[in-house]
């Protein structure tokens, strides 16, 4: 396999991890969406600033956040710069960027598997 194909092949792998973990993201998102509006009557709205918060908590270190994290989190949570995308990024829903990336990563992995037939094709 030349190195073309190789990055080829490595780009399609990345490309299916991506578009199919962030569509079970979503997936799992709406669900729980769903399941917690039949519980309370009530639709709970997920924005991305959600989603980011709860992925900073999670990559916290011992120490906490630190460096450019702990500066995205003072961000979220008191914005003085930048507020039309702070807004944005409210109102936007998470499963909707979780889908968008997942159509990104589909989209990698077809036109990377496009190209590796390709080169098969040109071998024969």
């Amino acid at each position: 396999m030349s190195g073309r194909g190789a990055v080829l092949r490595v780009g399609s792998v990345l490309g299916a991890i991506v578009a199919y973990g962030y569509l079970i993201a979503c997936l799992a998102l709406v669900v729980f969406q769903v399941y917690r509006w039949f519980q309370n009557g009530e639709w709970t709205h997920v924005g991305v600033n959600d989603g980011m918060r709860a992925a900073l908590a999670h990559f916290a270190g011992s120490d906490g956040l630190t460096g450019w994290r702990a500066d995205l989190a003072r961000w979220l949570d008191a914005p003085v710069a930048w507020l039309g995308l702070h807004t944005v990024l409210e109102v936007l829903p998470a499963s909707l960027a979780l889908f968008v990336i997942s159509i990104l990563g589909n989209s990698l992995f077809v036109y990377t598997t496009d190209r590796l037939r390709e080169e098969q094709t040109v071998r024969r």
